[in-house]
């Protein structure tokens, strides 16, 4: 995904400087990298919070327009965040070039409701959230799908099984798993002073979804 963000220089810099833009509608800002040097920038926040709350979130491609110059192709390097309303405070923008790999961090979406919980009544559990992988900058994926509907009780998916013929490299083992679904551990019965048998196990399964009769 790409998207336009207009920004302003910034002469002066400080607290003052920035409690005053924030008073005024925007947010201090810097963009760095590649053979420019680093450039203070105001930019307005809600612009801003439109591409970080969109489906690529941080890997969206930002053509970045200082003073109504011509657009600097930039990523979203880091954001703070207000602690009390989680309204944005300051961001870094990192330029980019389009013919040179980069390194990015990608979430893992789940599709499908698999077989092993719907039929089976089993338990799936999500192990891997998000990977980084290196790729283009054009070719950022907004997430990685991993479609569970065919998984069946102990059966899994691991990162081989999702990363073939995509125009992305994860960085992490090809044997790693994303998901898979089990049993869901039985549940002691208390004996008859309430105490659970010695041969009773800990619950150690954390339910990526809960079960549909729960």
């Amino acid at each position: 995904m790409e998207a336009t963000l207009n920004a302003v220089k910034r002469e002066s810099r400080g607290k003052n400087e920035a409690r005053r833009l924030r008073v005024s509608g925007q947010i201090p800002a810097v963009v760095y990298g590649g053979e420019q040097g680093a450039v203070a920038i105001a930019v307005d926040p809600k612009a801003l919070s439109r591409i970080l709350h969109s489906e690529s979130g941080v890997n969206t491609l930002v053509d970045l327009k200082v003073d109504g110059g011509a657009p600097t192709k930039v990523l979203v390097k880091d954001f703070l965040l207000q602690p009390v309303n989680q309204s944005l405070m300051h961001a870094d923008f990192y330029r980019i070039a389009m013919d040179k790999v980069l390194t990015v961090t990608v979430r893992i979406e789940v599709e499908g409701e698999p077989k092993g919980v719907k039929v089976q009544g089993g338990i799936l559990e999500i192990l891997t959230r998000e990977i980084e992988v290196e790729c283009l900058p054009a070719d950022i994926p907004e997430s990685i799908v991993v479609n569970v509907s065919d998984l069946t009780l102990g059966q899994s998916i691991r990162l081989r099984e999702v990363s073939e013929g995509q125009k992305w490299t994860a960085l992490a083992e090809a044997d790693l798993m994303l998901v898979h679904v089990v049993a869901p551990k039985a549940v002691a019965e208390p004996t008859a002073d309430g105490a659970l048998p010695s041969t009773a196990e800990p619950e150690v399964i954390k339910k990526g979804k809960a079960d549909k009769e729960e």
